[in-house]
């Protein structure tokens, strides 16, 4: 179980969140550790700040700051648990509850000299009320928004505004939502439903009425490479906008593994099925065998062999009468 998870059942447990958390500078909430100015986990920090508390964060090598927690830890392990073994977390919790509710809330404190529960029904009205659904802890990462305007999450593909092409942005994730975030304010930049491996998803206001340079570069590149990839690559593009750029990426890359005289071909055959997608041309580059290579006669500069040889015989008797 992480300390997030720890800090959720903490609050539900005590009935109510506190406003402030005092916190050693562990990387699970403390990215870059600074007295004045700390670097939170922004994931830690949204837990957080979901329950209404804020984060004091320790000073570095100063143990002191929260000794009291440590010795009520160390209270514990010597106390309840010393000596204990237990087949599992659930039998473990229902043994501290029992010991929680007959020993430790009925005992007399060694520093107020009042009893523990007595204390806490006193500072309980004072906790915030908890928020009706738990947080939904999502994970998060640096991308790159990629040629076609996308972001990529775990193999699927999520658009990002118009003008963010080559950018970082942090991401977040769960199971459900895939969010963009402004890199200097955090701002919600865009929200999408997740999708399958291999998807993309894209808003209608990202999709950019006009062909961007780099991708009319691509095109070029392609009616360079042949006139029927060029022709392919131009129906994908028409049909798929700027989700096609990565299919056209693909057929230049099997010009390059295949050659663009194969690669032709197959982009031949796929125009005459009207099969116009990238995955039919590899498929088909992946079973037809190479063929090999044979010398045609395409050039009319070319001779026949048999006037060549009729050529060399007419030399060598002209060289034998003299």
């Amino acid at each position: 179980m992480s300390g997030l998870s720890l800090h959720e059942t903490a609050f539900r447990r005590l009935g109510g969140s506190v406003r402030v958390v005092v916190l050693d500078n562990l990387r699970e909430g403390v990215l870059k550790p600074d007295f004045y100015d700390p670097q939170l986990n922004p994931l830690y920090r949204d837990v957080l700040a979901h329950y209404g508390a804020v984060a004091l964060p320790c000073r570095v090598k100063d143990p002191d700051r929260k000794g009291k927690v440590e010795a009520g830890v160390g209270h514990a392990q010597q106390t309840p648990l010393k000596g204990q073994r237990f087949e599992s977390l659930a039998a473990a919790q229902a043994y501290l509850d029992r010991w929680e509710t007959n020993w430790a809330d009925t005992r007399i404190h060694g520093t107020t000299k009042r009893q523990v529960a007595a204390m806490f029904a006193e500072e309980r009205p004072h906790l915030l009320a908890l928020p009706l659904e738990p947080f939904r802890f999502y994970e998060y990462g640096q991308r790159v928004v990629n040629l076609d305007g996308c972001v990529e999450v775990a193999a699927a593909y999520y658009s990002a505004p118009p003008g963010w092409i080559g950018r970082r942005v942090p991401v977040q994730w769960d199971g459900l939502n895939v969010r963009l975030l402004h890199p200097q304010t955090g701002q919600l930049l865009r929200e999408h439903l997740r999708q399958k491996r291999g998807w993309h998803r894209i808003q209608e206001e990202d999709r950019s009425p006009r062909t961007p340079p780099s991708t009319r570069q691509l095109l070029d590149r392609a009616t360079r490479a042949g006139a029927n990839i060029g022709q392919l690559c131009h129906a994908i593009y028409q049909r798929q906008g700027q989700m096609g750029v990565r299919r056209i990426l693909g057929v230049l890359s099997l010009a390059k593994r295949f050659g663009p005289v194969r690669v032709e071909e197959a982009c031949t055959e796929a125009l005459a099925l009207g099969v116009r997608e990238y995955h039919f041309v590899r498929r088909y580059l992946e079973r037809q065998p190479e063929l090999p290579l044979t010398l045609q006669q395409v050039d009319p500069l070319i001779r026949e062999l048999q006037q060549y040889r009729d050529v060399i015989q007419l030399r060598l008797k002209e060289s034998e009468a003299t």
